[in-house]
């Protein structure tokens, strides 16, 4: 038995979570990083600040009901390869790396990424899915790509980047086209309201070269389509029908290459309802709940409470 706290400290969210190696309970708390009304996104140095402010409050919320932690996790890199760097990591590394030293513990260290496979693969109830090869997308503010994911024994999940965007992330189609049409940042949730008001049909044409796609040309045409028609409602649901239909034809493309492997979608960007039903439509996908979706430490709780246990 053991209990293991996850820390991640992303570019979005300060958040925590405990992992029982038991009975495979989770707790998790988080809060997002302020961001000033009309800009989409929040400098390194003030995330840093935030996270350094808010991370001991995320973590004395959780209950530990007067139980010692047997090991620490925390995301180090945003991804896991060489060069892989930001600075907003530091803060929850700075404490992980502290209660490690202070309580005498192992600390465990992975990427942001690894984590959000993680949280997807036990969200969705698929943890078994970690012992063979699949294909993962990671879609958010700062992400949209595409894993081949496959056992590895130092970190239990070893990810091969396959596919990306050239250029704009999805989440920051997303965020870019919601401040545009007056909506607070991070704007996703909201965008979906919108979205839902619309219910005419939608035609759209991704742009891909080979696997890879390209998503700034949406942020120029939902622009002139905004200034057109001024339908709030309408626009939205372009933005999120331009999204759904470029994973789809990034998908179709990675199949022909890789054959049929099992598909989990993770992010932020995955929480999205029309988004994930657009896509269900043509794969038997995995999805993780909206919870294990966001930015979320629960994915590094987990990866730590399995290498706790495999090393134990």
């Amino acid at each position: 038995m053991a209990l293991v706290l996850g820390i991640d400290t992303s570019n979005y969210t300060t958040s925590a979570a405990l992992f029982d190696t038991e009975t495979g309970d989770f707790q998790q708390a988080k809060k997002l990083l302020p961001v000033k009304s009309g800009e989409c996104g929040i400098r390194q140095s003030d995330a840093v600040f935030h996270h350094t402010k808010q991370l001991p409050e995320i973590i004395t919320s959780l209950d530990f009901n007067g139980r010692k932690i047997d090991a620490v996790a925390v995301s180090a890199t945003p991804r896991e390869c060489e060069g892989s760097y930001m600075p907003c990591f530091l803060a929850g590394v700075s404490v992980a790396k502290s209660l490690s030293a202070v309580n005498t513990i192992p600390l465990y260290t992975f990427s942001h990424q690894q984590g959000h496979i993680a949280a997807a693969a036990f969200g969705s109830g698929k943890a078994e899915i970690l012992n063979s090869p699949f294909i993962a997308f990671h879609v958010s503010g700062g992400t949209t790509e595409a894993l081949l994911v496959k056992p590895s024994e130092s970190s239990f999940i070893k990810a091969e980047l396959v596919a990306q965007s050239n250029d704009l992330n999805a989440g920051q189609l997303v965020d870019r086209i919601g401040v545009m049409l007056g909506l607070q940042f991070p704007c996703g949730i909201e965008l979906e309201k919108l979205a839902n008001n619309y219910q005419g049909s939608i035609k759209v044409k991704p742009s891909l070269k080979g696997s890879n796609c390209n998503l700034s040309g949406f942020q120029n045409k939902l622009t002139n389509l905004y200034n057109d028609t001024n339908d709030k409602a309408y626009v939205s649901a372009y933005t999120l029908k331009a999204i759904s239909e470029t994973l789809i034809a990034m998908t179709n493309s990675l199949i022909s290459e890789y054959g049929y492997l099992p598909l989990i979608f993770a992010g932020g960007v995955m929480s999205n309802k029309i988004i994930r039903d657009d896509i269900l439509k043509h794969y038997n996908a995995f999805f993780a709940p909206p919870e294990f979706s966001a930015d979320n430490a629960a994915g590094i709780a987990f990866l730590g409470a399995k290498k706790f246990l495999n090393q134990g």
